[in-house]
């Protein structure tokens, strides 16, 4: 263990040329260097900003979400079927045409029957509205509080208006409470969602979430033990300035609130795509990758940090072409809603309320006039089929 930590804590990879871990550990009197075991705060932090947000989302959200109407989808639970829920557990949640026959002939049900079961199963696992709208009132509450908090702070900062700054006297920054304070919440509440991934209701985009909180709290940390808190700083502000606006649509989407959901969206694309294309390229990556070689110069975990900052921005391009696809598909169809990933954490909300809109109406047949109930159905699976062409939400309507 000796011989690993010391290759892990290699001077020669951690610190600029001719600086050791003996320089930073014992400075003068009222004077804190960051330490690795500062980190280890974080934790106990994160299991409190977990039991906050249950209070917050019981107490606040819940009422909110009452408030405006939005209420828990009573969804009907598919039939206990030990074999159907092997498949669902350990196969597949969506079985192909191969898969529905042999099921069904095991089973000697119909195909329809083994279809309608894998779908109200799959039902079961995705959070309701009202789940969603308390989960993003927490995350935009968050969000808020944290940038207002770092924009206050970096405001009162010199490296916040000369980023030459971040390197001077590098590595030798003092550490100060309120960027300690600020690094450690962001930090903790990262944790925090990792925790929340284990008790939420697993999500199709699981293990996506997972490696982005896995790779942000990496980057966090690395930045803190490297002491390139300044800007670190700078990173996470920049990235905090869109974050609250995107959770502020998702609530205004969840309560039905249209216009302001459009609104808002446009707003946050517009923030998001001068944050992420412009400011951080030209204003971050400048500093580190530029200026921070005239002042202190490379040396092996700089190469690394900045590998880590453009691999960020490669993301932040993707990102971006993929948010300017929603924005033209909705400009051309009036609305913003209509792409589940952006909005709803991978599930097809607005889809499932007009397959839910289509059964009524289907019902509504039935019940006034019985021979009409079949043309009643077909005219309005077209007319879904019309605006929709997701195979799933197809699949669904037939």
């Amino acid at each position: 263990m000796a011989a690993l930590s010391a290759w892990f804590w290699n001077e020669r990879f951690w610190l600029p040329h001719n600086v050791t871990w003996a320089d930073l550990a014992d400075p003068a009197p009222g004077v804190e260097y960051p330490k690795a075991g500062h980190l280890l705060s974080a934790l106990p932090l994160a299991l409190g900003i977990f039991a906050v947000r249950i209070v917050f989302e019981r107490c606040i959200a819940g009422p909110c979400a009452s408030l405006l109407q939005i209420q828990t989808e009573l969804s009907r639970r598919a039939q206990p079927n030990a074999v159907l829920e092997k498949v669902f557990t350990s196969i597949t949640k969506s079985p192909d045409s191969r898969h529905l026959e042999g099921l069904s002939k095991q089973l000697d049900w119909d195909v329809r029957k083994v279809q309608r079961w894998f779908r109200q199963r799959r039902n079961q696992d995705k959070p309701s509205t009202r789940t969603k709208f308390c989960e993003s009132m927490w995350r935009f509450t968050f969000y808020l509080c944290i940038f207002m908090y770092g924009i206050r702070f970096l405001w009162q900062s010199p490296w916040m208006w000369d980023t030459r700054h971040c390197w001077y006297n590098y590595p030798y920054q003092v550490l100060t409470s309120g960027l300690y304070y600020y690094y450690i919440t962001e930090l903790a509440f990262y944790w925090s969602l990792m925790f929340s991934q284990f008790t939420d209701i697993k999500r199709k985009d699981f293990l996506i979430m997972f490696v982005h909180h896995l790779a942000t709290i990496s980057l966090i940390s690395f930045s803190y033990v490297n002491n390139m808190l300044r800007v670190g700083s700078l990173v996470m502000c920049v990235h905090d300035t869109s974050d609250f606006l995107l959770e502020a649509a998702k609530l205004a989407n969840y309560a039905k609130y249209q216009r302001l959901c459009d609104f808002l969206f446009v707003v946050f694309s517009m923030i998001f795509f001068g944050t992420r294309l412009i400011i951080f390229p030209f204003w971050i990556l400048n500093t580190t990758l530029f200026e921070s070689w005239e002042i202190i110069g490379p040396y092996p975990s700089w190469w690394l940090f900045n590998s880590l900052l453009l691999v960020l921005q490669v993301l932040h391009i993707i990102w971006s072409y993929l948010i300017a696809r929603i924005a033209s598909k909705a400009i051309m169809r009036g609305k913003v809603r209509t792409n589940p990933p952006l909005f709803s954490g991978s599930e097809p909300h607005v889809q499932e309320v007009h397959v839910h809109i289509w059964r009524n109406v289907a019902l509504y047949h039935l019940l006034s006039n019985g021979s009409s109930a079949v043309n009643g159905c077909r005219q309005s699976k077209q007319l879904i089929k019309r605006h929709y062409s997701n195979p799933q939400v197809i699949q669904t309507i037939n």
